[in-house]
């Protein structure tokens, strides 16, 4: 399996395909990032069909225990976490995987 993608390379495999100048594909790459990045900290779940649906939850408050010292008790506070649920056709994608190569 190859390396994490990076924004970077978005924005190179953009440029391939457009030939648009780069700077606008990194500004508007960005945009969009910040977009999304802005609704979720507004509590708003953002959904990009057939792609996923980014879930803004609420994880309860919970006691946890320290693995080095599993006689101390650790409230872990309540918080807001992003979940991501796939959509349909990158479900479809991800059947095909070779799972032993991850």
């Amino acid at each position: 399996m190859s390396t994490n993608l990076s924004k970077r390379e978005i924005v190179l495999n953009i440029y391939g395909k457009t030939g648009f100048p780069q700077k606008e594909i990194v500004t508007t790459v960005q945009m969009t990032l910040d977009v999304i990045q802005k609704a979720l900290a507004d509590g708003r779940n953002v959904e990009l069909r057939n792609f996923g649906v980014l879930e803004v939850q609420k994880r309860k408050a919970r006691i946890g225990r320290n693995p080095n010292k599993p006689k101390d008790v650790v409230v872990i506070p309540e918080r807001t976490v992003v979940k991501f649920k796939s959509g349909r056709i990158l479900k479809q994608l991800l059947k095909k995987i070779d799972l032993s190569s991850l």
